[in-house]
């Protein structure tokens, strides 16, 4: 069900900006395999699936430290491609908190690349969300007004980040950290991706 916490004009939107994990892609099972691979293979106990997706939404390396704790092991940090959500055609970038090599590999993976007119990861500048900076670049380089873009995210991570840009933000139900909207409530929320399609046709 589309419910709008703030009036907008979807009509008046021009570019999508996607998080990656959640959001864009299906990457729950995969992340909690991969983290438990790599627990099991450091001789540390498995964790629940769901305490390992309270740890995402901050890129990988955060994810690798919550598990194991933290390390400066660079070898420990891990990620695999994921299966996408149904998308929505129109002109989109994907801005995440994973480093942009794997985002941008998982995008080619999974034959998404030429839908974005830009792949940005957690690494592609100074900041992270929720800072603006990356948001501020695609829509410099993009062209698009603020209030002529959305974020879309599962996270409060994401509509902050939205917000400190002045995006409209949208929240996905289906993601991670649903939980998280409470703290920061987007303009819109959604519960399945084919509503992102409905709220933008």
């Amino acid at each position: 069900m589309i419910r709008f916490l703030r009036p907008f004009d979807p009509l008046r939107i021009r570019l999508l900006v996607f998080d990656l994990d959640g959001t864009l892609i299906d990457s729950r099972l995969d992340l909690i395999h991969s983290v438990n691979a790599m627990l099991q293979h450091i001789g540390r106990p498995e964790l629940d699936g769901d305490v390992i997706a309270s740890y995402v939404g901050d890129g990988a390396p955060a994810l690798v430290r919550r598990a194991v704790g933290d390390t400066d092991d660079e070898a420990l940090f891990h990620t695999s491609p994921a299966n996408p959500s149904n998308g929505v055609r129109r002109q989109m970038a994907v801005l995440s908190n994973k480093p942009v090599k794997p985002s941008r590999d998982i995008v080619q993976a999974l034959g998404l690349g030429d839908f974005f007119v830009r792949v940005y990861g957690g690494n592609s500048f100074a900041t992270k969300k929720p800072d603006p900076l990356g948001v501020r670049t695609i829509l410099q380089e993009t062209g698009v007004a603020a209030d002529e873009a959305l974020m879309i995210g599962d996270s409060s991570i994401d509509v902050s980040t939205g917000r400190n840009a002045g995006l409209w933000t949208c929240g996905v139900m289906y993601g991670f950290a649903p939980q998280s909207l409470e703290e920061v409530a987007p303009d819109v929320l959604i519960d399945s991706p084919r509503e992102l399609g409905e709220l933008l046709r």
